[in-house]
């Protein structure tokens, strides 16, 4: 087995975890309980962690995670239909529903 991902939010670590089980890669995920521990351990070893079950599919595994971890592009953006500053994670305005002129 190899680690593929973790992070310090049990929700977000569990949807790498489906999202990696719905490309077909079988996943472990560890440490999913021991929150409770920190203080008499170490923050970071408490964190969940997303493992792969075969060496063989890491790889592929660690392509879908790095690509589903990358930021978006850009900063914000002003809706050209109703004037609306959005996020650059929105690639349609929160308000009007307008897609984004780049996208």
């Amino acid at each position: 087995m190899k680690l593929v991902y973790t992070h310090e939010n049990i929700a977000i670590a569990s949807n790498v975890q489906s999202v990696l089980e719905a490309a077909g890669i079988e996943t472990v995920l560890k440490n999913e309980f021991s929150g409770a521990g920190r203080g008499e351990l170490g923050v970071f070893d408490t964190w969940p962690e997303v493992w792969v079950r075969s060496k063989a599919q890491y790889a592929k595994a660690q392509q879908i995670v790095d690509s589903i971890s990358e930021l978006p592009e850009g900063g914000e953006w002003l809706c050209r239909n109703c004037g609306e500053e959005n996020g650059a994670a929105f690639f349609t305005c929160w308000h009007c529903q307008t897609v984004k002129p780049e996208f």
